[in-house]
């Protein structure tokens, strides 16, 4: 069953990836950069994306790079993972659905000293993919309003390496550097009484990004998790296509003119959490995140940003992990997850929420384990003009531990 179970998480790993380019996004991700992904590690996405606390010792955790401080020496971890998402947007007027399959990650994390190790991660950071058709706006300081008609395509990819370092028994400290990279492109086409305006936009963008974290183990059941993203800017350039069509004619304005464009700013984030062991096995996490996105002084041409405040709640079980049944080492595992966004349409918050629950599904006598979740998630409201989008997420990530330099012991 073992063998079955592997080859089931590869199949679907390889499907995933196949399939990873036909994504489409939300109608969201019109804004800024994109939508942001939530490209979780190992059993993370079914605990409400809450782990800052967790350490690296069973899979690689993505949320705090401390964590690498308490990886096992010896073992050498491979994560990877993929998601499928059936999704419906509705406001007023019309609902529509959508399905996509979407790759998550890639990520290695191997020990360099029994009280340090390295990752390293690529993963897609966010998705600038959305289609907007006849939608009427109305025009600032007029009566009358134009119809927008918008396709977009791309994103940014996320190359992280991070290093984990434990001092003593109890605390360790840990360094990430994201290089964010990649582009997007932006169709639009502007209709005014009898007169239609293109432009077409292609901006490139990349960027460096460093992240600290701390955890420190109060005793062998309590441990407290922190982690800071420093604030950055992301620098674009553009090539850009501007023409207009009327009553005379096709007129060329602008024809790939390449130029500066605003730059991008990301805030300081904030993330606490802690991870409290029960005597029945039963794992509690909670994280609680802030995003200072009022400091960055930017706007989007529909929506302003705004402070953003996230909370994680997790729960895990198993039993005995000297118990021999395959069956008793699955472990089960539960979430919730509210963010209110950094997003303001109209004066109007754009927040969302999420339910999770999953199993991991253990691979031979090691780390190894197929982590399987589902998540139902809102975001938006149907009132106020703004769009409602309602998600069901299944998430695949495959964890494999490998054991390193160890001689094997024969009687």
């Amino acid at each position: 069953m073992k063998n079955k179970i592997a080859f089931i998480g590869l199949f679907l790993f390889i499907t995933t990836v196949s399939f990873s380019q036909s994504i489409s996004s939300s109608p969201y991700s019109l804004y800024g950069l994109g939508t942001l992904y939530d490209s979780d590690f190992g059993s993370i996405p079914s605990i409400g994306s809450s782990g800052i606390a967790l350490p690296s010792n069973r899979f690689i955790n993505n949320l705090n790079p401390a964590s690498l401080g308490f990886m096992y020496q010896n073992h050498f971890l491979f994560d990877v993972g993929g998601k499928a998402i059936l999704s419906s947007y509705e406001n007023n007027l019309k609902k529509e659905n959508r399905n996509n399959v979407q790759f998550s990650h890639i990520a290695f994390a191997f020990p360099v000293t029994s009280k340090s190790a390295f990752s390293l991660a690529l993963k897609p950071y966010s998705s600038s993919t959305f289609k907007i058709s006849n939608l009427s706006l109305p025009i600032q300081d007029s009566q009358e309003s134009y119809i927008l008609n918008a396709t977009g395509t791309g994103g940014l990819n996320n190359f992280d390496i991070s290093y984990g370092y434990r001092i003593g028994k109890k605390l360790a400290l840990g360094i990430s550097t994201s290089l964010l990279f990649g582009n997007t492109t932006d169709d639009r086409n502007y209709t005014i009484s009898n007169s239609v305006t293109n432009i077409y936009k292609k901006t490139n963008y990349n960027g460096v990004r460093a992240s600290l974290g701390a955890q420190f183990k109060v005793d062998s059941t309590f441990t407290l998790g922190m982690n800071l993203k420093s604030p950055t800017k992301i620098n674009a350039t553009k090539v850009q296509s501007v023409t207009t069509v009327n009553n005379s004619g096709t007129t060329t304005i602008e024809s790939e003119l390449a130029s500066d464009t605003d730059d991008y700013y990301m805030p300081l984030e904030i993330g606490v959490g802690i991870s409290k062991v029960f005597k029945n096995n039963l794992n509690l996490t909670l994280d609680y995140g802030k995003g200072l996105w009022n400091s960055t002084n930017q706007s989007d041409l529909y929506g302003n940003f705004i402070n953003q405040d996230k909370l994680a709640l997790g729960f895990s079980y198993s039993k005995s992990k000297n118990i021999r049944s395959y069956f008793d080492r699955i472990q089960y595992s539960t979430g919730l997850n509210y963010d209110t966004g950094y997003l303001e349409v109209d004066n109007k918050r754009i927040n969302s929420m999420s339910f999770s629950l999953g199993v991991s599904l253990p691979i031979e006598n090691t780390f190894s384990a197929l982590n399987i979740s589902y998540s139902y998630g809102q975001k938006g409201r149907i009132s106020d003009g703004l769009i409602k989008e309602n998600y069901h997420k299944l998430s695949l990530n495959l964890c494999l531990d490998g054991i390193w330099f160890v001689k094997r012991k024969f009687e």
